[in-house]
């Protein structure tokens, strides 16, 4: 493997940054992560714009250009012979000093790393997963607003600790007025009497890109489409439930503390729009190879 660090390729064993990097002594940063598919990069624009403006929101200066980050994704994507894969896209505050304050580092880092990641084991795909609310509740919008993906995913991993420890690879996370926001990392869906609901971005949910994908996918298909705040009793008594990321693309949800989802089978609409966007991701993207796709 070969990983970009502020314009240069390094070998996997030689990429390192400084320790005194402030991405890694206060998760002072954002991050994408993004898919590769038949040799196109999926939603690259969109994931760009949201790195973008998730700097913009913590005065971060990203040192390079969007066009040029988009030109560095591609060509790192082409030095490791990427064709279906994942995309790592870091940048953060850069080097500096002990302190805290972020006008001590006088230039942010970027670092891509183009490899591979299986979320979910197949299995989970096919006969879907069973998931649990934890205690650990998203953050404030007036804290770490949850609409920026920065690299302080502290709260999250606290969660995602809570659903492991009870045996389940994911959980539901309410926010502080006890409605639900999302799981530790994937956007949340719920199928009741036929139509396609998902908490707001108001209730604590990132702006996910392949949340906006499937709703317009599943309006694409004449389907009602709405972002109410949901309960956990709305998410007890739905038809059908699913999650959504870059990285677990569209995985299906079965049981919910203890409550049976459904018939306890991925439902539907879940697998049509599953079957939606597969199809969706072969042939959409950019190019990273021109001319050879």
């Amino acid at each position: 493997m070969k990983v970009y660090i502020n314009g240069r390729f390094y070998r996997e064993a030689e990429a390192k940054i400084s320790v005194f990097d402030h991405g890694l002594l206060y998760g002072d940063g954002v991050f994408e992560g993004i898919r590769a598919y038949n040799g196109r990069v999926f939603q690259l624009k969109e994931h760009i714009d949201r790195l973008y403006a998730s700097a913009r929101a913590i005065l971060l200066s990203v040192p390079m250009t969007p066009q040029a980050m988009t030109e560095a994704v591609l060509e790192t994507c082409r030095q490791n012979r990427v064709r279906d894969g994942y995309i790592r896209l870091v940048v953060t505050r850069g080097v500096g000093t002990l302190g805290l304050n972020p006008y001590n580092c006088k230039r942010g880092s970027v670092i891509i790393i183009a490899g591979k990641i299986q979320l979910y084991p197949q299995e989970f795909y096919e006969k879907g997963l069973s998931i649990i609310t934890v205690p650990t509740t998203r953050n404030l919008h007036n804290a770490v607003n949850p609409a920026i993906k920065s690299l302080n995913y502290l709260n999250s991993i606290l969660a995602k600790i809570e659903a492991l420890n009870a045996g389940c690879e994911e959980a539901v996370m309410l926010n502080a007025e006890g409605y639900v926001a999302e799981c530790t990392g994937d956007n949340l869906f719920v199928v009741r009497d036929g139509e396609l609901q998902t908490p707001p971005l108001s209730a604590g949910a990132l702006r996910g890109i392949t949340r906006r994908v499937v709703m317009d996918l599943a309006r694409e298909q004449g389907w009602r489409v709405s972002e109410p705040n949901l309960t956990r009793y709305d998410l007890f008594n739905a038809d059908e439930c699913f999650l959504t990321g870059t990285a677990a693309e569209i995985v299906p949800v079965v049981k919910i503390d203890g409550r049976v989802i459904g018939n306890g089978r991925p439902g539907p609409v879940t697998r049509r729009l599953m079957e939606l966007y597969r199809a969706l991701t072969r042939n959409s993207g950019e190019p990273i190879y021109p001319g050879r796709v």
